[in-house]
């Protein structure tokens, strides 16, 4: 993937108009007064200065870039003219971000999109009354002159489709790292251009600083909060009645669109794939045919799920359609005295970060099934020189455990094997790429990426060892 230097600038423009009001004549005696708006006179539900349905200009242009801006595919691009692509791409941008899909430009859209709403002046016109007599009133006219303001363009030197990745080099890698030190922290190596260990470790200090996911990956979270990309809208929860899993779902895990469909679900996905960076030929239409099948064949490719160019649950969960489930466990995996600590991606060695929990005891100390379910994978010191000895539990929904570093194996543990909550899987050990006796646990929701298993085992702690004992390297 090419990573190019690319700006973007944002400018905001705000219409005015100007109000000419007449003097009133009222009869002798009578008074009155009437408010007069500078405001032209625009629809209810289009915010003031904003363009609506068949309007054309620059303040069309400014929503069609705003729209492009926060990855939404706008057909034509923008061309001045609010037309009917216009209008799809901006009811497209409303239903992800949770507003109402009218395809206007409202006040709370306008907000969202980071386009100024034009204030409304009002100026009072005042009745003169004059004497019945021949009495000649001057009429005078009131004039209130417009106002243009542009604000200061806002640059960012990366775009979603530009986030470097590991192992990339060039301006966009030095880009996140000169974000990284203005952010008070040194990466390893210094601003080379490289995107190696050291800003992989520094992204993850980085994204535990912030509360984000800590990956060491620059994903559009991270790199909204270090500047680097225009913030993009982030999903909103899906209305009740339409997510029966959680309230953090944009799509219904039980009836996730396929190929064929059509609707706003479907473009909910092709927006999703948009905003990751993967292009969508014809954009977010609605029709699920050739090219979103193409697109999420692409993101399965590259975040490393399996490639089906469907709308897998695993790959719903990755582009944040619908919520990930919570993992627990039943049965805590060691047996006796053991210790263990949060070392959720810690750095280990130069290429790699860790992705389980160590749990330390003695050598030879039972090893338990920390649910129902399946031995889908047997892990041998001949073929796992860091993994050594280990299974792969997996449950039903494909969410699996990787136990590492076994003394051995059980007897009758094979691939295929059913197991219980509390079964005897193997013994503790330190096989592989280890010298310390401990079990590595890893926890991956529904077959996909490992998450921190810390919080998974603590609550089921069965350790009673105070003093931790000294950490594997591994």
């Amino acid at each position: 993937m090419s990573h190019n230097h690319t700006h973007f600038a944002s400018r905001i423009i705000i219409a005015t108009a100007v109000v000419a009001m007449g003097l009133v004549i009222a009869p002798s005696g009578a008074h009155a007064s009437a408010g007069v708006t500078a405001a032209a006179s625009t629809s209810a539900k289009t915010a003031p200065g904003q363009p609506a349905f068949g309007d054309k200009g620059p303040h069309v242009v400014a929503v069609q870039t705003a729209i492009m801006r926060n990855g939404f595919t706008l057909t034509g691009g923008a061309t001045g003219v609010f037309n009917k692509a216009t209008k799809r791409a901006l009811t497209s941008f409303q239903k992800v971000v949770g507003l109402k899909a009218t395809g206007v430009v409202d006040t709370a859209t306008a907000k969202v999109l980071k386009v100024a709403v034009a204030s409304t002046t009002t100026v009072q016109a005042t009745t003169t009354t004059v004497a019945a007599t021949t009495t000649t009133i001057a009429a005078t006219t009131t004039t209130v002159a417009a106002t243009t303001t542009t604000a200061p363009a806002v640059v960012y030197p990366l775009t979603t489709s530009t986030l470097p990745v590991r192992g990339a080099k060039g301006d966009a890698v030095m880009a996140v790292q000169k974000a990284l030190k203005a952010a008070g922290l040194e990466v390893r190596g210094g601003i080379d251009g490289a995107f190696g260990s050291g800003t992989t470790a520094t992204i993850s200090s980085f994204q535990t600083s912030k509360g984000l996911t800590a990956s060491g990956v620059l994903d559009i979270p991270t790199a909204v909060a270090l500047a680097l990309i225009a913030p993009v809208a982030a999903p909103a929860p899906a209305p009740a009645t339409v997510s029966v899993a959680s309230t953090s779902s944009l799509l219904n895990p039980s009836s996730l669109p396929v190929r064929g469909n059509r609707g706003d679900s479907v473009r909910t996905v092709q927006n999703a794939l948009i905003n990751a960076g993967i292009e969508v030929k014809g954009g977010a239409d609605g029709v699920f045919g050739g090219a979103t099948y193409v697109a999420l064949q692409k993101y399965q490719t590259a975040n490393g799920l399996s490639v089906t160019g469907t709308l897998t649950t695993q790959t719903a969960v990755k582009l944040s359609l619908v919520a990930a489930p919570a993992v627990s466990i039943s049965v805590f995996p060691v047996q006796g005295l053991c210790s263990y600590e949060n070392t959720w991606h810690a750095p280990r060695g130069i290429e790699r970060l860790h992705l389980g929990v160590d749990i330390l005891a003695k050598e030879g100390n039972l090893l338990y099934a920390v649910t129902d379910g399946t031995i889908t994978k047997v892990y041998t010191v001949g073929t796992d020189k860091l993994a050594g000895n280990g299974v792969r539990l997996t449950m039903a929904d494909g969410t699996y455990f990787f136990y590492g570093h076994m003394q051995k194996i059980a007897d009758g543990i094979t691939i295929g094997t059913k197991v219980k909550a509390g079964q005897v899987v193997g013994y503790l050990g330190k096989t592989g790429g280890t010298t310390t006796p401990h079990l590595h646990l890893e926890v991956h929701p529904l077959g996909g990426a490992a998450i921190d298993p810390t919080p998974v085992v603590s609550a089921v702690d069965a350790c009673s060892v105070t003093t931790p004992l000294a950490a594997p390297g591994a």
